[in-house]
């Protein structure tokens, strides 16, 4: 019955494939269209005519099930499942413990080389016959190998003679989700949340469930936390575990584990205790009581993210203690059955002359004071997924305890849903940063994979934030940001250039008059959208609450962190933030050679001058111009930039289908009136202080500042789910 039903879906695979239909984006990066070119197909089916797969465990099972519908749509014929091997092309799945094929290879000792998620991928003989291997020491490892088979197949390649050994360089590799319990999503530009709280835990065959494990799976992604981290206590209740527990019974059989964001304050939220000291027994007690409520549950639950004093969220600092204090108890809680906790950096008072300073200041005295199951989940820069920063000095700093970093793919900074700005660049820079904590070669990445200091548990993280629109991010090239964390977790030391050429073949098509001029606009699309907002080092000049549009000249709040001034510091003789000796003297928290890089003037990279010093306009910059004239070009060439991104893109038309091009045509109008607008507020603005004439050849603004002054909101999204609503002033 079972190979029946796996006929029969490989035929419907097929049938849906060959059907012709509107393209959506529903199906991102996993459409398995038919190949266009019949010799590979040819070559393809001789080598993958039978799939030999084994029955029982459920995450094979689906790697069983994707290389069917895969493999069928890819190659316009159903891929039979059979319990023996063909006379030629079979593909034969599995581990040595459910597979007596596989392990009839004798290759544990290889297997166990790549470790219970990595994979052998190879052409290899069993008998007489000749086959195609996917073997792993785990589940999970099978589950991945058949993704990147898949992906070899979508992007053309050559399969005849396979020899691949791959396995993930960070252990956990997690996306986070903002998601609050009324299904609106907090810095979600792309509908409602994914998970139907009021249809749970009874249905949970929504198939968006599944789709979204599958799309994380395909990348080896192995873990995600649901809920937002400004968390509401209810999600601990019985009736919400009841629901996360029905989606996890989908993610558990792709891999994928579910993680939790808690309110440090639930011992009392719930009105149980009277305080959330941890280190009062009482509230020790109440959250192992609870961990145990919760694994009753879910048995095999990753464990909690917590974001804690920041922002106005509870924390132990609240009763004295300190972080490692209030993770601690938490680890404790949650180390009976194999749970970890991240716990965010992300911290900043307003008591704090530098936010800047603030995490590694509260941090690094705690270094080797947190349990073995705390991970430190720390942002890529030090104030907050701004559109260019640079790396966290917390990277290098903290040697004896376990770290993560976060990523973010949802556009907050970078013009939401709205515009193109493909992230993979900004990941690229973080990763490949060297901290010199160990001398040179010390990277980003290699310190997140466990190569300069021996963590216990390593990872990554990105905040997705997908929701409900059809292609789940609404831009379509916001998928592409969620492809370069995927693959980027799996292995930093891949180029986010050749990332985004797989990522347009598995999503668009193999033609190189697509796959060039598209493959350039994405390689330069981040850095537009610096050039455009904030380009040579200033940052967070955006409209406070939205993120959207800017606001350079905002300079009262509540709290002076909370304002685009503090962090510009522009004035008639010059700008930006001194952050050597003679101001915060955050420099001092990188290690040498860093630190004398971002503290000299002749030495520093000009795309990071005004995070470090406050310089005067008349400032010469490597090019011979004034810091004034470089700042107003690098502005014009942000929108100079747009256009060459809406010419680019008016080439590949016809190669494409006509609603995914119509998309982002449309879009690049908009992101075009948004560069311009940022370009002449910020260049009005900042003119207005230096008192000096725009660069020959610069256009004057279209409109005086008070204009551009009062479109300051015109893009500004409440938020209802904030206690302060629509005078919310604060970052996530």
């Amino acid at each position: 019955m079972k190979k029946l039903l796996a006929i029969g879906l490989a035929l419907a695979c097929t049938l849906s494939a060959l059907a012709t239909h509107a393209e959506d984006g529903y199906d991102m990066w996993l459409r398995y269209q038919p190949l266009n070119d019949t010799a590979l197909i040819k070559d393809y089916r001789k080598q993958l005519g039978t799939l030999v797969a084994p029955d029982g465990p459920a995450v094979i099972e689906s790697a069983a099930q994707e290389l069917q519908r895969g493999i069928s749509g890819l190659l316009a014929q159903p891929l039979e499942r059979s319990d023996s091997l063909a006379r030629r092309g079979s593909l034969v799945i599995g581990t040595p413990e459910s597979s007596g094929l596989i392990a009839s290879l004798g290759w544990e000792d290889r297997l166990a080389q790549q470790g219970p998620e990595g994979f052998l991928l190879e052409t290899t003989r069993i008998g007489r016959r000749d086959v195609t291997v996917i073997a792993s020491e785990g589940d999970s490892g099978v589950l991945y190998g058949a993704f990147h088979l898949l992906r070899l197949l979508q992007t053309q390649q050559a399969i005849d003679e396979l020899a691949i050994a791959e396995a993930p360089r960070v252990q956990h590799r997690v996306v986070n989700h903002w998601d609050n319990l009324n299904r609106l999503v907090e810095r979600g530009y792309a509908g409602l949340s994914l998970w139907e709280w009021g249809t749970l835990p009874e249905y949970n065959e929504n198939p968006r469930y599944r789709d979204y494990a599958r799309i994380n799976a395909s990348l080896g992604i192995n873990g995600t936390a649901i809920n937002n981290v400004n968390a509401d206590p209810r999600i601990l209740t019985d009736q919400f575990l009841e629901k996360v527990a029905a989606l996890n019974e989908v993610f558990r059989q792709y891999g994928i584990k579910t993680y939790l964001s808690i309110n440090y304050d639930s011992p009392r939220a719930f009105g149980d205790l009277d305080t959330a000291d941890p280190l009062d027994p009482r509230v020790q007690q109440w959250w192992k009581d609870k961990a145990e409520q919760i694994y009753r549950h879910i048995p095999d639950l990753g464990g909690f993210l917590v974001k804690a004093d920041s922002e106005g969220q509870p924390g132990p600092q609240g009763y004295g203690r300190n972080h490692a204090d209030g993770a601690n108890i938490l680890a404790d809680a949650v180390a009976p059955y194999g749970g970890v906790i991240f716990w965010r950096a992300f911290v900043y008072s307003p008591e704090q002359g530098d936010r800047f300073r603030e995490a590694y200041d509260e941090f690094k005295p705690l270094d080797g004071k947190f349990r073995d199951n705390v991970i430190v989940q720390i942002k890529n820069g030090p104030i907050d997924f701004q559109p260019r920063e640079p790396f966290s000095p917390l990277f290098g700093a903290l040697k004896e305890t376990n770290i993560m970093m976060e990523l973010q793919v949802t556009q907050e900074y970078f013009g939401f849903s709205n515009h193109l700005a493909y992230q993979g660049p900004l990941f690229e820079e973080v990763l490949d940063a060297d901290t010199h904590a160990k001398g040179e070669g010390s990277t980003v990445g290699k310190i997140l994979g466990g190569e300069v200091f021996e963590y216990e548990q390593t990872g990554m993280a990105a905040v997705i934030n997908p929701g409900t629109d059809r292609n789940w991010t609404g831009h379509p090239f916001v998928q592409s940001s969620w492809y370069a964390f995927g693959r980027m977790a799996w292995d930093y030391e891949l180029s986010s250039e050749a990332i985004a050429e797989e990522w347009m073949r598995m999503t668009f098509t193999n033609d190189r008059r697509f796959l060039d001029p598209i493959g350039e606009v994405m390689t330069y699309s981040r850095e537009a959208g610096v050039n455009y907002r904030n380009p040579l080092g200033l940052t967070h000049l955006f409209a406070q609450g939205h993120h959207y549009g800017p606001a350079p000249w905002y300079d009262e709040a509540e709290r002076m962190d909370w304002t685009a001034w503090y962090y510009h510091r522009a004035d008639e003789d010059g700008i930006g933030f001194d952050r050597t000796e003679s101001g915060s003297n955050a420099i001092e928290q990188y290690h040498e050679p860093v630190r004398e890089h971002f503290g000299n003037l002749d030495q520093i990279d000009e795309d990071y001058l005004l995070w470090f010093h406050h310089v005067g306009w008349d400032h010469t910059m490597n090019s011979g111009r004034t810091l004034w004239e470089e700042l107003v070009l690098k502005y014009d060439e942000g929108v100079q930039q747009v256009r060459d991104m809406q010419a680019e893109w008016e080439k590949v038309q016809g190669l494409i289908d006509r609603e995914r091009y119509e998309h982002v045509k449309a879009l690049l109008e908009v992101q075009l009136r948004d560069a311009i607008r940022w370009r002449d507020s910020c260049v009005s603005y900042f003119q207005s202080l230096s008192g000096l004439p725009l660069p020959e050849g610069s256009r004057e603004p279209e409109h005086d500042l008070e204009h551009y002054k009062k479109l300051e909101h015109t893009f500004y999204v409440p938020d209802p789910w904030h206690p302060k609503g629509n005078d919310r002033r604060v970052d996530y």
